[in-house]
């Protein structure tokens, strides 16, 4: 009885070391849900201040009612230790601080003050905060896990003196078996030799040892029932520990690769608010193309792609940027050649078979992933991948996705609204406000270069005749009418632009006065032979008067000179009877006398065209 004693009481001391052991994980676990809960919040409120998108705080409110509730239950939970119930409250006062914090923030982004939301992530403090708060928490978990260590060595002690214990018992009994013995050899040389056996393969390590077989004497089979009992309580505290270990084990581990992610959710949402804010600065294709190029593959490294825009007039799916070294056909593709934007979701083909493949990636390799950029409803482009996108990359293509098609649209706005600040409403044609600082810029690369540059002036002849017989719709189809024919006939890198009134101006880098001529003139003919027609009736003949000029060393960087020198020469040709080309400098036709528009000086120049 006396070993039975023992041995439930060292039985007792290992079931309450098991509930230390319980306690320390269940403190622990609570002490590394509060980091990771905040560290949602945390990049919950960053992604929603980054991107507007208030899906980033969905569940902002429920994580921020559970830190609050889980540092409060940590406190409650270490009110056996004064020294780790202080490191308990201060980190529950840090998680209230930094959580009211996030909150406020949270809260002028709900508003629609983003940029406050942003100022406030930007200036650091929230980063320090959280940093106090990791720190906090990490030490907590430090000193928690040391006396974790501490306790199991207790248990460890205890189980190795429950084993003396029992080496020491089985020894007593074996004596007091073997005196029995020498008494009644007969009667008692069986149920020892089997509570013996099983003794020492309990000893030995055998925790599933046991009597099972009937001893012949009630005095036996109580001391077969009591070591049975005494096994079974030395075979589960001995389970519960280890259980109680693995489990521990696994919560860290959960713990450790919980942390890992947030820390990378957060370094890829920082990365993408840099991009973010580079993109919505670009003010061209090229400059887009250049931001994504350094910061896609940062996101998504090792996985080469396109991103391809759509173009509305085209309705065509065109490359504006690529990374990775992947070649792909410049000309595009139509939206129905690509099922991620047919079903307006996702399409990743791995294996060869495993599912339909995109017209626009046929010959290419099978492992691929097409991710739709849609704003309200509407295509914006399509994100091309060539590899697998794993779902650990979900989250970054997510997000990146958002952002690309965010700057996309914004990008396409831009454009449209400076379309609109330099293009004449009537005729498309490039403004006066564009023709001048065009002008200038030319001129700064003709004084670099030593290049060519000329210059025309135009209007057309007896214009007010239009507007006065027919009215103002025919004066506007006139217009129309002669700034498309001028913008098929004049060449690519020339800028036609509508002066004002009927008067335009042309723009040509790199060519001398005597070729601009020669293409003035086949433009004249052009005009000349146009037979326009509005509200069902022949307007008549149609012609124009040109006066080109060309740039020299002489003249003003801004263009005045220039433009008057054109306007000159174009007045020449008028007075000489319109429908005509005149050159800069070249004799009059009425007086014989050779006149530069630039300066009045006399000048050998070639006449019209």
């Amino acid at each position: 009885m006396t070993l039975a004693g023992v041995l439930l009481y060292a039985v007792e001391v290992n079931r309450s070391g098991m509930r230390w052991l319980d306690h320390s994980a269940t403190v622990l676990k609570t002490a590394g849900d509060v980091p990771a809960i905040i560290y949602k919040a945390e990049a919950g409120s960053r992604g929603f201040a980054l991107t507007q998108d208030p899906r980033f705080v969905s569940e902002f409110d429920d994580h921020v009612a559970a830190a609050n509730r889980q540092a409060a239950r940590l406190v409650t939970l270490t009110a056996d230790n004064p020294s780790q119930q202080g490191a308990a409250s201060a980190l529950r006062d840090s998680v209230a601080t930094h959580l009211r914090d996030l909150s406020e923030t949270v809260g002028l982004a709900r508003v629609n003050e983003f940029e406050r939301a942003r100022e406030v992530i930007a200036d650091g403090d929230g980063l320090s905060r959280l940093e106090t708060v990791s720190s906090a928490a990490e030490r907590f978990i430090a000193e928690e896990r040391r006396l974790q260590n501490e306790r199991i060595l207790a248990v460890e002690r205890q189980l190795r003196t429950t084993t003396r214990v029992v080496i020491v018992g089985v020894i007593a009994v074996l004596l007091i078996i073997l005196y029995i013995t020498i008494l009644s050899a007969r009667r008692i040389r069986r149920p020892i030799s089997v509570i013996s056996e099983t003794m020492a393969a309990l000893a030995g390590g055998s925790s599933e040892a046991r009597i099972t077989s009937e001893l012949g004497s009630i005095e036996f089979d109580q001391v077969a029932a009591g070591y049975n009992r005494m096994a079974d309580d030395l075979s589960h505290a001995v389970a519960e520990q280890r259980a109680g270990a693995k489990n521990l084990q696994e919560a860290n581990t959960a713990l450790q690769q919980n942390t890992a992610e947030l820390q990378e959710r957060g370094e890829i949402i920082e990365l993408l608010g840099s991009m973010a804010h580079r993109m919505q600065a670009a003010r061209t294709d090229e400059e887009l193309a250049a931001v994504l190029k350094v910061f896609v593959p940062r996101v998504l490294p090792d996985l080469p792609g396109v991103l391809y825009a759509h173009n509305n007039s085209r309705n065509l799916l065109v490359p504006i940027a690529t990374w990775g070294g992947i070649c792909i056909d410049a000309a595009g593709f139509a939206p129905d050649q690509c099922w991620a934007l047919r079903r307006g979701q996702s399409h990743s083909v791995g294996e060869p078979g495993s599912d339909i493949l995109c017209t626009h990636v046929e010959g290419e390799a099978s492992d691929y992933h097409c991710e739709p950029l849609l704003a309200a409803g509407e295509v914006i482009g399509v994100f091309y991948l060539r590899g697998d996108v794993t779902p650990k990359r979900r989250f970054s293509l997510t997000v990146l996705s958002e952002n690309i098609a965010s700057a996309l649209v914004n990008h396409r706005l831009q454009r449209g609204l400076r379309e609109q600040t330099i293009r004449d409403p009537l005729t498309a044609l490039f403004n006066r406000r564009y023709m001048e600082e065009t002008l200038a810029l030319e001129i700064a690369r003709a004084a670099r270069s030593s290049q060519p540059l000329s210059v025309i002036m135009c209007d057309v002849d007896h214009f007010k005749r239009f507007n006065d017989e027919f009215g103002h719709e025919a004066g506007d189809a006139v217009l129309s009418a002669v700034a498309a024919e001028m913008v098929s006939r004049f060449r690519d890198g020339d800028v036609v632009c509508r002066y004002g009134g009927e008067e335009f101006t042309i723009i040509a880098p790199g060519t001398a006065v005597q070729q601009l001529a020669a293409r003035a003139e086949i433009v004249r003919k052009a005009i000349s032979a146009l037979h326009i027609r509005n509200g069902g009736r022949s307007l008549g003949a149609t012609s124009m008067s040109f006066g080109v000029a060309s740039w020299s060393p002489l003249m003003d960087r801004e263009g005045a000179a220039l433009i008057k020198a054109a306007d000159a020469a174009l007045y020449r040709a008028k007075r000489e009877g319109r429908n005509r080309v005149i050159i800069d400098g070249a004799p009059d036709a009425q007086t014989g006398e050779i006149v530069d528009g630039r300066s009045g000086a006399n000048n050998i120049g070639s006449g019209s065209v």
